[in-house]
């Protein structure tokens, strides 16, 4: 008896490994798309070697580089170790890290990241910086400098994620944020890019009015890729990005829904004020506080989406980068990689 149990727990174990190997063999294995990386909220800057690199959300920030923006190869993450005080303070964080930021003042690489997850208002924004981006470099080495900037459920009326450093023309820094919530927040930093000096204010929401404190206690985030949705409230914007170009600030934002596949929403949206913390103001005089924003781009007969930008100038032109849900690759979110320019009216276009 106790052989023929011998036997049959062999036989069972043996089907069962066939089985697994059946499986891996059906299921599509991830190969890196060289020339069409997959990416979420891709951000970009420009090393001292001349290659571009793109941060975005990953597992302790997603890396990848270009020597021409044409053909792209994987870099090391951000963030290894995943920050102990990320682990501790947000609820259900485990070190997949969104919506990075990288820009360089004062001789350093500052990169500002999100720790939070989904359907949920209890995030962070950290910070880490580096001396260089290029791995190969003997000064080579992200330091975390911990939290920025939190938000706790049923209690902030904002979401501390998605940042975007901006330093306006008197040299003072500027950290916009949010997703959802009470919309788009901008708040003043002091000098050492670090610490707040004021408080949060809206810059931008997706409907024309502010929402109760009811509302906000009971808005949920949107959804995970390929699962049902989990209703958020109205209020969906999120992502932004500031820049200066002439005599304008422009501020662009995502409305609607991402990470959905084919079923995203994502279009990119905009709008322009001669002071960094607004009013933004639409073509029509809309103030995006108010729910103003013209459309830059959106879905088409390409992509179900495109959103969470950022946008940069190298050598006199201007880029606009995205990750979009490209109806060619099944919905999936690929780099989206465009050059912009400003028209005599001053409002930006994209190059197709």
């Amino acid at each position: 008896m106790k052989r023929l149990l011998t036997i049959c727990l062999a036989t069972i174990s043996l089907y069962a490994t066939a089985q697994n190997e059946e499986e891996q063999q059906r299921r599509p294995r991830f190969r890196f798309d060289i020339e069409h990386p997959d990416v979420h909220d891709p951000v970009m800057a420009r090393g001292e070697n001349g290659r571009y690199y793109i941060f975005s959300t990953g597992m302790g920030v997603g890396c990848i580089s270009s020597p021409d923006l044409k053909t792209w190869q994987p870099e090391k993450s951000v963030l290894n170790p995943i920050p102990q005080w990320a682990i501790d303070s947000i609820r259900g964080y485990r070190g997949h890290t969104w919506a990075p930021d990288i820009s360089k003042h004062d001789g350093k690489w500052l990169l500002y990241y999100s720790c939070s997850t989904f359907g949920k208002n209890g995030s962070a924004i950290g910070l880490a910086v580096n001396k260089t981006l290029d791995p190969t470099s003997p000064y080579f080495k992200w330091e975390d400098l911990g939290a920025v900037i939190t938000s706790h459920q049923h209690i902030s009326t904002y979401n501390a994620i998605d940042p975007n450093l901006i330093v306006d023309e008197d040299g003072t820094p500027w950290l916009t944020f949010g997703s959802f919530w009470d919309g788009i927040q901008l708040v003043r930093l002091k000098k050492d890019f670090k610490t707040l000096d004021g408080k949060p204010k809206t810059i931008s929401r997706r409907i024309g009015r502010k929402l109760s404190q009811k509302e906000l206690k009971s808005v949920e985030h949107y959804t995970i890729e390929g699962g049902d949705t989990i209703e958020t409230g109205s209020n969906a914007v999120e992502a932004p990005f500031i820049i200066k170009e002439g005599k304008y600030y422009y501020l662009f934002v995502s409305f609607d829904y991402c990470c959905r596949g084919e079923r995203s929403t994502y279009r990119t949206v905009v709008g322009r004020s001669k002071n960094v913390d607004g009013p933004y103001l639409d073509s029509k005089g809309q103030p995006m506080e108010h729910g103003g924003g013209d459309t830059l781009i959106g879905p088409n007969k390409e992509f179900f989406g495109v959103g969470h930008n950022s946008a940069y100038k190298f050598d006199g032109q201007w880029y606009f980068l995205s990750h979009a849900y490209e109806k060619a690759h099944n919905g999936q979110a690929k780099l989206f990689l465009r050059k912009m320019k400003f028209g005599k009216d001053g409002w930006p276009t994209l190059e197709q």
